[in-house]
């Protein structure tokens, strides 16, 4: 734990942070939280100026190496590598990382991404896939899992969650784990059903898909897909 000589423990960088928020804090505050300690002859916040002293700005830190540290007085190796860590992490929290959204634009899209996913279970699993307005995946996500032969689907659970992320449309799938996906009268009534709820939301319902071993059926054509 670091040590500041005289300072009154509400005044301490931990303490100040701690009552009134980190942007409360001055630069050296920062860089004495996280060196955490001084020396005998020099508290952590001396320390903290000292490094602050051996840059023209701050944003020069960004680039400085474990061994340009260690050439401040009181920066040894712990030190240097600690500083060096934050910093990276900070720079890899400040990185947007955009993630090309999955788009899906024919059966053939789903059965690609889910099939891996489901065709070999042997539950029926009832999954939920929630677009934006360009059939791009907001997400997706396993609502139901049902026996063999019966999944229960709960409009109210699926189009709330639609609602919640803003979904746009909204596309059913779900495995047969028989490997024949051919729908059975309670597919078919269990679409009609969510297409009704559907358009009373106001979300479009784009497809209910089941999925088979090595094909697929979309009750929207009405139409098998060998794989």
């Amino acid at each position: 734990m670091y040590i500041v000589k005289d300072m009154p423990k509400e005044e301490r960088p931990r303490e100040r942070l701690l009552s009134q928020g980190v942007k409360a804090l001055s630069n050296e505050e920062l860089l004495a939280i996280i060196l955490r300690t001084g020396r005998k002859d020099l508290s952590v916040i001396e320390l903290s100026k000292n490094v602050l002293y051996h840059l023209e700005t701050l944003s020069d830190l960004k680039n400085m190496k474990a061994e340009e540290l260690m050439l401040v007085s009181g920066i040894k190796e712990a030190k240097a590598c600690t500083l060096i860590a934050a910093i990276e992490l900070g720079r890899r929290l400040s990185q947007k990382v955009v993630i090309p959204k999955k788009k899906i634009e024919s059966v053939y899209d789903v059965y690609y991404l889910f099939a891996p996913e489901v065709a070999h279970l042997t539950q029926e699993h009832f999954m939920c896939i929630y677009l934006n307005t360009k059939s791009e995946i907001i997400k997706s996500e396993t609502l139901f899992i049902g026996t063999v032969n019966q999944t229960l689907i709960h409009p109210r659970e699926i189009f709330r969650q639609a609602v919640k992320i803003s979904a746009s449309a909204i596309i059913f799938v779900h495995n047969h784990p028989s490997g024949d996906a051919t729908p059975s009268k309670a597919d078919i009534k269990a679409t009609e059903q969510l297409r009704d709820a559907s358009l009373l939301m106001g979300i479009d319902l784009v497809d209910h898909i089941i999925i088979g071993h090595f094909e697929c059926y979309s009750l929207k054509e009405q139409k098998k897909y060998k794989i």
